[in-house]
């Protein structure tokens, strides 16, 4: 259960990030639709776990690997735009939410 500070905290990371993909990060993800869906912050806030959804799907493990190799550059991105909030910048990964893939793969089987 995450209390309000925590949820505060994911809600400003989560903001951020998409920011950061938009403005800094193009390079990153290279004409791909990119969504931060999700943000979970750890209690002590040294760890977030950031929740993706990309579009083509089938270019995401193209994409995870892009963000694994410039994960040090959205983090200090994002260390630069919390850095009032937070004594430190949490630790981030990265996570696929397939939950858009699903959806369209239940749809397709109803549709049959």
């Amino acid at each position: 259960m995450e209390n309000t500070r925590q949820q505060k905290i994911a809600k400003q990371i989560q903001k951020d990030v998409a920011d950061i993909f938009q403005k800094e990060g193009a390079a990153i993800v290279r004409g791909l639709l990119v969504t931060v869906t999700a943000v979970r912050v750890s209690p002590d806030f040294g760890y977030a776990k950031i929740y993706i959804s990309v579009f083509p799907f089938d270019r995401s493990q193209e994409l995870m690997g892009a963000l694994e190799q410039n994960g040090w550059f959205i983090r200090r991105a994002l260390g630069q735009r919390i850095r009032n909030q937070l004594k430190s910048v949490p630790e981030i990964q990265f996570f696929l939410d397939d939950s858009l893939e699903y959806i369209e793969h239940i749809d397709q089987a109803l549709k049959k």
